[in-house]
């Protein structure tokens, strides 16, 4: 019997209430019937996110490889598609896939190795790292099926107005707004490149094959300016900010007005979720995110 961590009962009963208890329920037989499918040996203790359990097994032929079973929703939909697009460049490889309950076997990475042990030591490597990785990600065209940056920009500023109803004039309202005065510039091209849209450095594990490998896509087919602000904001400094934009646009040649654009319509996305759930006014938005907009706006 395969045990569920407390972490992930917890987040899934927290986050989706009912149905992650049906989920929960559901993953000691679905674990089960996929060990026994894939001809799979468990090699240890389960490990967990937020929304997937993930078992380290060993394959028939010896080889080392991970169970992941997850809730399938709209953001993590794509991610067989983009994983067999990207076919292990730069990506972990998708050994198996079932469509039914989107059970993924992958390759086996080093979890105990994370992009974020590097970055505490030495965080402008770190986004140099994920650069690089970003950079040959987003030269493969999103495959047929992926969800649109497009369409997600325009939902976002259809919220705009509502939410900058909630926020007392000021600081954060007016960055509020000119975040989404710079997003509407771009959002009519949004863009056709593969991206992972949740590139951060808990996303990016060591690897046999290659020195670091990304995990846990949330893919879109979009323009790669809206894929850098997690490496921005990764190890927050409100001084590297203009650093690692730089680094990070020269490393995908972008253009950077139009990475600009994107980096705010990326800060606009995280206030706009803030606000889902937060408090009215000012207290409910993240100071890194004000700050970051601060920056990339030219008024720090």
């Amino acid at each position: 019997m395969v045990e569920i961590p407390d972490g992930l009962v917890r987040a899934q009963i927290g986050y989706e209430g009912d149905a992650g208890r049906e989920f929960i329920a559901a993953l000691p037989a679905r674990a089960a019937e996929f060990l026994e499918r894939w001809d799979l040996r468990r090699t240890g203790p389960g490990m967990h996110g937020v929304t997937a359990l993930v078992l380290p097994v060993e394959r028939s032929d010896g080889s080392a490889a991970v169970l992941k079973l997850g809730r399938v929703d709209e953001e993590s939909a794509g991610e067989p598609l983009a994983l067999r697009a990207w076919d292990g460049r730069g990506s972990v490889r998708l050994l198996a896939h079932d469509a039914a309950t989107g059970a993924l076997l992958l390759e086996r990475l080093d979890e105990r190795r994370p992009l974020s042990e590097l970055a505490e030591r030495d965080a402008r490597r770190a986004v140099r790292v994920v650069g690089e990785l970003l950079a040959r990600l987003t030269q493969v065209r999103a495959p047929a099926g992926v969800r649109g940056l497009g369409g997600v920009a325009a939902d976002m500023l259809d919220s705009v107005p509502a939410a900058l109803e909630r926020l007392a004039p000021g600081r954060a309202r007016g960055l509020v707004a000119d975040c989404a005065a710079a997003l509407a510039e771009v959002a009519g091209e949004p863009g056709d490149r593969l991206l992972h849209w949740d590139l951060h450095y808990g996303n990016v594990l060591a690897g046999g094959r290659e020195p670091w490998l990304v995990i846990d896509p949330k893919p879109l087919a979009g323009d790669p300016g809206f894929e850098l602000l997690p490496a921005i904001r990764n190890e927050f400094a409100v001084d590297e900010v203009r650093w690692r934009f730089d680094a990070l646009t020269a490393a995908l040649a972008l253009d950077r007005d139009r990475a600009r654009a994107w980096t705010l319509g990326r800060v606009l996305q995280n206030c706009l979720w803030d606000l889902e759930e937060g408090e009215e006014g000012e207290e409910g938005l993240d100071e890194e995110q004000l700050l970051l907009a601060e920056v990339l706006l030219g008024r720090r």
